[in-house]
């Protein structure tokens, strides 16, 4: 009984999550689907690479959070169109929200669409929300351990973005572990090595999203 409850809940989630590739597909907008732990700088990234982005592209932003609208005030503080989703006890953005969220978008006047998932390894990776792509971020003082013990994002992912490279003399991680890992799990994603922060790396991954569209 419970595994048909949970196979039930999945094809409910698959077909919402449908539902919103087919109309972003209407719009021809393509949706990045951005997962990572709580403070592994989702939200930095975002402020890092709209800016540069816009310049060529329509981006629009979706912000997850449990609670407030801080990372969404962030974003509007750079000038790009942004719906909050709070999303209370979930540990992720139900694809539910993110399709009622597109209603506070003008799809037209967007080409990339960042879905800021809450903040959290486990329980995004799992659940798709209408993207084409998946997005892990990663931090250097979250250690380099994570990629084995949270091996379904990383292996699932389309690109690893290894963040806060400036603090690597400070803390304990050893980038080249991560790497090896990401091999060991099967991982066919980009990686890129950046530092949100300092723009150290950027223009690598800012490339890597503009040949997404088109």
């Amino acid at each position: 009984m419970e595994i048909r409850v949970v196979e039930n809940l999945l094809k409910a989630n698959e077909a919402v999550a449908a539902q919103t590739l087919e109309r972003l597909a209407k719009h021809g907008v393509r949706a990045i689907n951005m997962i990572g732990s709580a403070g592994s700088g989702k939200t930095a990234l975002l402020e890092a690479t709209l800016p540069r982005l816009r310049e060529s592209l329509g981006v629009a932003v979706i912000e997850g959070d449990l609670q407030t609208t801080r990372d969404a005030e962030r974003i509007d503080r750079i000038g790009v169109p942004v719906v909050q989703v709070t999303t209370g006890k979930s540990c992720h953005l139900p694809p539910q929200l993110v399709l009622r969220a597109l209603d506070g978008l003008d799809l037209d006047a967007i080409d990339l669409l960042f879905i800021e998932n809450v903040g959290n390894l486990i329980c995004p990776s799992e659940i798709p929300v209408g993207e084409h792509h998946k997005v892990a971020v990663l931090s250097t003082p979250e250690g380099d351990d994570k990629v084995l013990k949270y091996p379904m994002l990383f292996h699932l992912a389309d690109a690893v973005v290894i963040n806060k490279i400036d603090l690597l003399p400070h803390v304990t991680c050893d980038v080249g572990r991560i790497r090896s890992d990401l091999e060991q799990v099967g991982s066919r994603a980009q990686i890129f090595e950046v530092s949100a922060r300092t723009g150290e790396g950027l223009d690598g991954y800012i490339g890597w999203l503009l040949g997404l569209v088109g």
